[in-house]
């Protein structure tokens, strides 16, 4: 495992999102979560991963809960993500749900707190606030945000007086955005990118194609439109091709090429043991600089759909299901 250190943190390149743990979108049971969850927390740390990444929202609680239960008894190996849902995240209302977040992980300490998406009502102050306070009183040890542009991240920093550490947005070879500013920004002053859906729900993995779309949770994901999946066509045969010169899987190709970036690191989920480890092998392999450029190249020819835009034709591919 390789490890990224800006601003007092350290962090596995490869971390482990917890999303689907607990959640009924994703459809993997109580089975998963009592059973293969825990598996999965304690293989991810005995390969070297720290990160690992949860929200209050994740099914309302339990995502934490079930993080919670299977590092019991190893806290002082994890470095522990989780997030402020910003329904009022009022000073007083963002103090109170940390701690129960904390309850609800068995931490003393949350390695890293986050804003999981800006509220445009709230003023900032009153939130980053709550987070300063929670920083003097032990509870938090790193502020961070989610779903921030770079002018945003800049007010919560102005408004906190102290640097935010980390910015978790969706980025993947589907989602390139936070190459323009966010990526630069933390590269330049210490921080952190926290890829998530790093390998766009899947559509990555090269697994999907215009007649074998998935269902469940990705079915509104407008990538996976017929449309979608044959003008990224390039880009997932390039995966291919660069996954068979280093014998390796596509989706691990995907991986790499976010965590050859400075400060960046990756949190994909992980649906069994097999796929977490798979995931975090990524991060030594090492891709040529010409791999990097040709990837990066058949990405900036590939136009993700937006979601709105795309509703009419993802509401007739349903109803032909």
């Amino acid at each position: 495992m390789r490890y990224v250190e800006a601003g007092g943190a350290r962090l596995s390149v490869v971390g482990l999102g917890t999303w689907q743990f607990g959640s009924r979108d994703w459809g993997y049971g109580s089975d998963y979560a009592e059973g293969e969850a825990q598996r999965i927390v304690h293989r991810a740390l005995d390969l070297g991963v720290n990160l690992v990444d949860t929200a209050e929202i994740y099914a309302f609680g339990r995502s934490e809960r079930i993080v919670g239960q299977a590092i019991a008894e190893r806290g002082d190996e994890v470095f522990i993500a989780t997030k402020v849902f910003p329904v009022l995240p009022i000073a007083p209302i963002v103090e109170q749900r940390a701690r129960a977040s904390a309850r609800r992980l068995g931490v003393d300490q949350i390695d890293l707190y986050q804003v999981h998406w800006p509220n445009p009502v709230v003023p900032l102050g009153t939130t980053m606030l709550g987070m300063s306070r929670l920083r003097d009183a032990g509870v938090v040890r790193h502020i961070g945000v989610s779903n921030f542009g770079l002018d945003r991240w800049r007010s919560a920093e102005r408004a906190l007086g102290a640097p935010v550490l980390s910015n978790q947005v969706e980025y993947s070879l589907a989602a390139r955005r936070p190459d323009q500013e966010l990526v630069p920004y933390a590269q330049a002053n210490d921080r952190i990118v926290i890829a998530y859906s790093p390998l766009a729900q899947g559509f990555l993995s090269t697994r999907y194609g215009p007649d074998n779309a998935p269902g469940g949770v990705r079915a509104t994901n407008p990538l996976f439109l017929p449309s979608s999946l044959e003008r990224g066509a390039d880009l997932l045969e390039s995966l291919r091709e660069v996954a068979r010169a280093h014998d390796a899987r596509p989706a691990q190709v995907a991986l790499a090429w976010l965590v050859a970036k400075p400060n960046v690191v990756v949190i994909p989920g992980a649906s069994s043991v097999e796929q977490l480890e798979a995931n975090v092998a990524a991060a030594d392999l090492e891709l040529t600089a010409d791999e990097v450029a040709r990837l990066t190249e058949e990405s900036d020819r590939f136009r993700a759909p937006s979601r709105i835009g795309s509703a009419p034709e993802m509401l007739r591919v349903r109803l032909r299901r």
